[in-house]
């Protein structure tokens, strides 16, 4: 073996520090972190209502979100819908909460005017306790948008 011998003993001792160093926190994180989503995407034409709730590069998440949607209004109101969401959640990560109400109805470029239109987006530890009401014939300023209190 002669020279190489002792070479090959040391690069073996110095692989061996290393592979027992601490990694920083951070390293693990970023290798624990899969890129979880959650995404959850609610259109209904008849209201012109679209709602979104996404959650990506969660370390923790505790959602429990109810979504409603209905189809024609009572009789003698004509052609309409509701989307109705409660969001209930609790995260460490990224989330993104959207929702927008058009006019169902087009004009004469095919285009449907916008009503009302929110984006939010969030990162860190946080809660949303959040619901949104949205439907058809409804006027800017009469689409409703609630926080919840905290307890």
């Amino acid at each position: 073996m002669g020279r190489r011998g002792p070479a090959c003993i040391v690069a073996l001792i110095v692989l061996a520090a290393i592979a027992g160093a601490e990694m920083p926190m951070n390293y693990y994180s970023a290798m624990n972190n899969g890129g979880e989503k959650d995404v959850l995407l609610v259109k209904n034409y008849e209201a012109g209502a679209a709602f979104t709730e996404s959650y990506t590069d969660f370390e923790q998440l505790e959602r429990n979100t109810e979504v409603s949607t209905r189809s024609g209004m009572p009789a003698g109101s004509g052609p309409g819908g509701a989307l109705e969401a409660s969001i209930n959640s609790n995260v460490v990560g990224k989330a993104h909460i959207g929702w927008q109400s058009v006019d169902p109805q087009a004009d004469g470029k095919g285009r449907h005017r916008l009503i009302g239109r929110s984006i939010e987006d969030l990162t860190g530890v946080f809660s949303v306790e959040k619901f949104i009401q949205l439907w058809s014939d409804s006027r800017p300023g009469e689409v409703s948008v609630d926080w919840l209190p905290c307890n």
